[in-house]
Parts: C-alpha cells; sequence; structure tokens
C-alpha cells in the first residue's frame, strides 16, 4: 500500500481507501453486516487508512459498524471522513425521493447538530473530516456552511474540513473554490475513466489552492469492474436500478467499447484495478474510495495501490 498527504493540510492517507457507503444496508441491494465488518478488518489488515462514510448511510448504520471495527482495533492512524447536509433527522415524508426521507440542510446550526451526532455513533473524539455532502450550489454560495465548518474546527469538533461535490456540477460549482479555498482541505468528487469533466476546471484549481483531492465512484458503481452487460438489472433496494438503468447502461458500455486496447496493455490486473490506478495518476487526486461489500473486493481493490498510477499520457483521451 503505498501513502501520500492528502494536500497542502490534509492528513496522510493511503493512495486507496474504503468506502462506505454499501455497508449501510440501503440503497445497494441485501448486505450482511458480519460480512461488511470483515470487509473492513480486511481493509485495515491490507494497510487502508482512509475510510468514507457519511451520516446518512443507512441513516447511521455506516457510522455504527465503523465504530464497532474501531472499538476492535483501536482509532490508531485511521482516518474516518464522514459527510453531514442530507438531513434524515427531521425530514417528512414529503421529502421522500427513493432514498428514504432526506432533504438537503446546510445551515450553520443543524451542520454543527449532525457534527455532534456523528461524533456520538463513531465513538470518537474529534471528526477527522467532515464534508458537505453534495449539496446544490444555491446552498453553497452562502456564508452559513462555510462558516459551520470553521466554527466546529475552532472547537475542536473537527480537524479538516471538506467538500463532497455534486455529481455533474464540476465545472459549475468548481468557482466556490475561489471563494472558501482558506476554509477548505479536501473536496470529493465524481470521477472516472468515463466521467472526467473534473479535469477541465475544478482539478486546475484544486492543484492552484493545494486542496486534497479524494475520488468517488471510481469504479461506476461496478461497471468498470467489467461484469455488468446490457442485460444487467439490478433489484428495487439498489439504486443503481436508476443510476444505472438500462439506457445508461447501454451509453456507457459503449463508451467503455472504445477503451478496449487500454485495457489490453494490462493483462495481468483486473479490469477494477486499471480503474482505480487511472483515477489516482492524475496530478491532482490523492486518493480513491472504492465502494466494497466482501473481503475479496477489498483485496482486488487495494491492489491498485501498489500498482501505482499510471502515466497520464498513456491515458486515452474520452471522445
Amino acid at each position: 500500500m503505498k501513502y501520500i498527504q492528502l494536500g497542502e493540510r490534509g492528513p496522510k492517507i493511503s493512495t486507496i481507501g474504503f468506502g462506505a457507503w454499501a455497508i449501510g444496508g440501503t440503497n445497494w441491494g441485501k448486505t450482511d453486516d458480519e460480512v461488511s465488518k470483515q470487509a473492513i478488518r480486511k481493509a485495515l489488515d491490507s494497510g487502508v487508512t482512509f475510510i468514507d462514510t457519511a451520516d446518512v448511510y443507512g441513516f447511521g448504520h455506516s457510522e455504527n459498524l465503523i465504530s464497532e471495527i474501531l472499538k476492535e482495533r483501536g482509532k490508531q492512524n485511521i482516518v474516518i471522513a464522514t459527510k453531514a447536509g442530507n438531513d434524515f433527522y427531521f425530514a417528512s415524508e414529503k421529502d421522500n425521493k427513493g432514498y428514504g426521507q432526506i432533504r438537503q440542510s446546510y445551515d450553520k446550526k443543524y451542520l454543527i447538530f449532525a457534527a455532534e451526532q456523528s461524533l456520538k455513533r463513531l465513538g470518537v473524539d474529534f471528526l477527522d473530516i467532515l464534508q458537505l455532502h453534495s449539496p446544490d450550489t444555491d446552498k453553497l454560495d452562502r456564508d452559513e456552511p462555510w462558516e459551520a465548518l470553521q466554527k466546529l474546527k475552532e472547537d475542536g469538533k473537527i480537524k479538516h474540513a471538506g467538500w463532497s461535490i455534486q455529481s455533474f456540477q464540476e465545472t459549475s460549482q468548481a468557482f466556490l473554490l475561489d471563494k472558501y479555498h482558506n476554509i477548505i482541505d479536501t473536496i470529493q468528487v465524481r470521477y472516472n475513466l468515463l466521467e472526467r469533466e473534473a479535469e477541465k476546471v475544478l482539478f486546475p484549481k484544486a492543484i492552484q489552492y493545494g486542496i486534497g483531492v479524494i475520488v468517488r465512484i471510481p469504479l461506476l458503481f461496478g461497471l468498470l469492474t467489467g461484469k455488468f452487460n446490457r442485460k444487467t438489472t439490478f433489484g428495487e433496494d439498489d439504486h443503481r436500478r436508476m443510476n444505472l438503468s438500462p439506457k445508461k447502461l447501454g451509453k456507457y458500455l459503449k463508451q467503455l467499447e472504445k477503451f478496449k486496447p487500454f485495457f489490453d496493455k494490462y493483462p495481468n490486473q483486473t479490469m477494477a484495478q486499471t480503474n482505480l490506478r487511472f483515477c489516482i495518476s492524475h496530478p491532482a487526486c490523492h486518493m480513491a474510495i472504492p465502494g466494497a461489500k466482501t473481503s475479496q473486493q477489498v483485496t482486488d481493490n487495494c491492489a491498485a495501490s501498489d500498482l501505482g498510477s499510471i502515466p497520464f499520457e498513456n491515458i486515452p483521451a474520452l471522445v
């Protein structure tokens, strides 16, 4: 496992982390808590030092599972990054958009409250990184969310302030780095071989301001492992039923066909490993957080760190 500092102000972390959305028990089909905990243990045994979660994953369940492992292993050098802003505490039935009762809330008072709840669930004295969880631009382009992060830092409740940028808004929201880069230590961004909008404006700004970049959705919800085809379907309780609908799946798979010569250059690697290597190859990117529900998935993912980055000039352009 290779390690790197997460930007100029962030902590030292493994270049492959553990994405803990799927183990929350909702939106990814059936999960088994014991299998999930064994996957986290395997990640730590493999040298992973970064776990990414959110309060809304399983409505606290993902954080609770992580807490159980921390009690077993001790906190040591493990960096826990969580998120807040998708309010499931005070939402109502009318706020149910298919993921349960959730509403965006980025007021200062709420974010401080949410951070305190995560502290309790995780059983830690402070949050290593608290990230604003993919808000709409109008929720961010005001002082309150940033004041909340600053206040939480000053009170010692968080060490680093992060922002998970809304999917497909990587360019339209980039201007916020110009305004708030003194508060933002890390950003989390949707980025993979087939979705590279962040390269245009966002990544140059992150480099300019020394901001740590965490790559999410590096395997495009599993599609970039090579295991899906046009007949693949997902259950009612799996968000991919929408995010990888037959139409979207067909579009992605057609794009992916063009990259076969690229994958053929790495015959001794799994497709997932090559894609993860891509995600940590851009000069702006420090780490990737593939999700994993099993120990075998963890083992496959972690090998990408040892294999290292791919020279960026060797990566074909996205046409």
